[in-house]
């Protein structure tokens, strides 16, 4: 058979050994990519940015959800939200001698409101309440107006000179109840002297020691 040459083996030396292998490796991923039209890309790009979202949805609980499970703070004690702040002496006509009228300002600095009652004015022999209400509610960011009713009911037991003169009182709000003694500044126990002196001055009045709360004090007006 003329036209054809002798027959190499494949494994011949002398044969070319480079050669492109078209096929051999998998194709790599920027190769496809570079090879999708514009259009293409942006319609794939779209489609992962959904399914990201949809996969954070059901991942992720909800905000709600999340706020739900944070711990809630405790209600304050009201001792430590509610204040008092003396104002004077109310103006009254036809006082008797043994009763004064003392005026007060009381706010709630936070929680929920505070029912406050007045049960008792510095010494033994004093007698206290809160007027025309014996009782009252103060809600948190409001100021409310207090007028405190004192009078001498024994002079036998009183100093003419109070000082640091102080109030007590029961408050209670959804945390607890408590018994508290809020403790004034000098011009209301210079107020409070000048009622004693006008009931017991003719009196055997004692000279008497400094006073102390019946319940846990607070300096609220230094005036």
């Amino acid at each position: 058979m003329s036209g054809i040459g002798p027959v190499e083996s494949v494994d011949s030396p002398e044969a070319d050994g480079s050669y492109e292998v078209i096929g051999g490796d998998s194709p790599r991923l920027t190769d496809h990519w570079h090879s999708l039209s514009p259009r293409v890309r942006r319609a794939t790009l779209a489609a992962g940015a959904v399914a990201a979202v949809a996969v954070g949805a059901v991942l992720l609980p909800p905000v709600h959800a999340r706020r739900q499970d944070e711990p809630t703070p405790p209600v304050p004690w009201p001792a430590n939200i509610t204040e008092w702040r003396y104002t004077g002496l109310a103006q009254t006509t036809d006082t008797p001698t043994t009763t004064g009228f003392f005026r007060f300002a009381v706010t709630v600095d936070s929680g929920p409101p505070v029912a406050i009652r007045v049960t008792g004015a510095a010494f033994d022999g004093l007698t206290a309440q809160a007027v025309p209400e014996p009782s009252f509610t103060v809600h948190v960011g409001a100021t409310r107006r207090v007028t405190v009713e004192i009078s001498v009911s024994d002079c036998s037991g009183l100093p003419l000179n109070a000082d640091l003169a102080f109030l007590d009182v029961t408050l209670r709000n959804t945390r607890a109840i408590q018994r508290h003694s809020f403790i004034f500044g000098s011009t209301y126990s210079k107020d409070l002297s000048l009622l004693l002196h006008r009931a017991c001055g003719t009196t055997n009045a004692r000279p008497g020691p400094q006073p102390s709360g019946s319940a846990g004090s607070q300096n609220v007006d230094r005036d």
